[in-house]
């Protein structure tokens, strides 16, 4: 992934690579490996994720 750096405006480019990378769901799988998840419990969380899903495209 690459980010150019206009004009030495590095606080754009730091915000451009942020939305890339939260993008891409990086942030998120950051923070479900910052711990280690017991099999079941990562298997009720994906339940419950589908479920989420299924019910915000309902309404």
């Amino acid at each position: 992934m690459q980010v150019s750096v206009r004009d030495n405006n590095v606080d754009q480019a730091l915000r451009v690579l942020k939305k890339k990378l939260q993008k891409e769901g990086v942030f998120r799988e950051m923070k479900l490996k910052q711990h280690f998840e017991k099999p079941s419990e990562k298997n009720a969380r994906q339940k419950a994720g589908t479920q989420e899903v299924g019910t915000r495209r309902m309404m």
